[in-house]
């Protein structure tokens, strides 16, 4: 069971989604706007969002930015637009997964569950210790060189992904699997966030320390010469 926030202005799509969310033992709050929404996310944050993007007062698109300067929760976006750029922009601006209308209950409920189990934190090991840097799994921290790291949910994804291999490369279809849960996508969704993995690790492509890219593979954590290897937890 799961408390969901539901961001929908159409009646009959409102109370079908609703209903089916319901019979499926989750929680469901329902608003028709983008402010309520922000609202909500902020006061009461719920365990995932279903966003519309046809709203009233603001473009889901823009509530989907707001929504991510306060809070990591969970975004799938329910939407008749289905462009291939609009679903790339939204997947690289913070949604986790995106749906296009007409969908069936079952189809929906689906997507949640799979969505709540990748961003629940798992049952791996507590913490993985790669040089300097420590993730706690767990908690969803990540700390280099006793600092602690400022993680969005989706590079902390990535960060515990490679740290959980470490000196092993981890190919780009794995990472889009295991991350992002789709089987195919822009390498760019990728390089994205690696960029900003490094610009918080205080290093850069041409100098890496722990994140190496190997060209045309995928990308390796691996701890820097100057650092005692140590045992993961």
């Amino acid at each position: 069971m799961a408390r969901v926030l539901l961001v929908e202005d159409d009646s009959f799509v409102k109370w079908a989604v609703i209903r089916d969310l319901t019979n499926a033992s989750h929680t469901v709050r329902s608003v028709g706007t983008a402010l309520e929404a922000i609202r909500e996310v902020s006061r009461n944050p719920p365990d995932v969002v279903v966003l519309d993007l046809g709203l009233p007062d603001l473009d889901g698109a823009e509530a989907l930015k707001m929504m991510r300067a306060v809070s990591d929760v969970p975004v799938l976006i329910a939407t008749a637009r289905a462009e291939e750029a609009e679903i790339v922009r939204l997947l690289h601006e913070g949604a986790d997964d995106y749906m296009t209308k007409p969908f069936s209950g079952p189809h929906l409920i689906a997507r949640l569950a799979a969505l709540l189990r990748r961003t629940s934190g798992g049952t791996r090991c507590e913490t993985l210790v790669v040089g300097g840097l420590e993730v706690d799994v767990r908690r969803r921290e990540a700390a280099l060189d006793g600092r602690k790291l400022d993680l969005a949910r989706r590079e902390f994804d990535l960060l515990a992904c490679l740290a959980a291999r470490p000196g092993e490369v981890v190919t780009r279809r794995e990472l889009l699997a295991q991350v992002w849960q789709q089987p195919y996508g822009e390498d760019r969704t990728i390089d994205v966030h690696l960029s900003w993995l490094r610009r918080k690790f205080g290093e850069r492509a041409a100098a890496p320390r722990y994140l190496h890219t190997v060209r045309g593979v995928g990308v390796m954590l691996e701890p820097p010469p100057d650092t005692d290897p140590m045992p993961r937890s």
